[in-house]
């Protein structure tokens, strides 16, 4: 799975995009809000993702956000003992988000994999393609 967010403005239109590969197939989703952040469409484009696997899966998840994979992989565990509460005692920006993304990945095996945004990755320039696409949709 290779996914990437967008947005127009930070906070303002934004879109997400997720490419799922199984074998030889390939399934593109994608969509978008009309007032949002760039992390928020980065955390919903792998939420997407998850949640259109309809079985558990062995996932690589291939991704440009160091905000989401740190978040999962070094933060999220710390911030759920405390109640979705940081270190620094204020409250877990995109609450809503990290929880769904919690139990999304609790249903499948998950390895990550960061990639650099904007290079030699073509699923992940297509997916930025797509995100761009759907937060230009949502400024008309």
């Amino acid at each position: 799975m290779v996914t990437d967010g967008s947005c127009l403005g930070n906070p303002g239109p934004g879109g997400w995009a997720t490419i799922l590969r199984f074998g030889s197939k390939k399934k593109e989703l994608s969509g978008g809000e009309p007032e949002t952040t760039n992390n928020r469409m980065e955390m919903t484009a792998v939420l997407q993702g998850l949640n259109a696997l309809t079985e558990p899966c062995e996932v690589l998840i291939e991704i440009d956000s160091q905000y989401v994979k740190n978040g999962v992989n070094e933060w999220m565990a710390g911030w759920k003992r405390r109640g979705w509460v940081t270190a620094s005692k204020t409250p877990v920006k995109n609450k809503d988000l990290w929880e769904a993304l919690d139990a999304a990945l609790s249903r499948h095996t998950v390895q990550w994999k960061w990639v650099k945004g904007h290079a030699e990755h073509a699923d992940n320039n297509r997916c930025d393609e797509l995100a761009r696409a759907a937060a230009a949709a949502q400024s008309r």
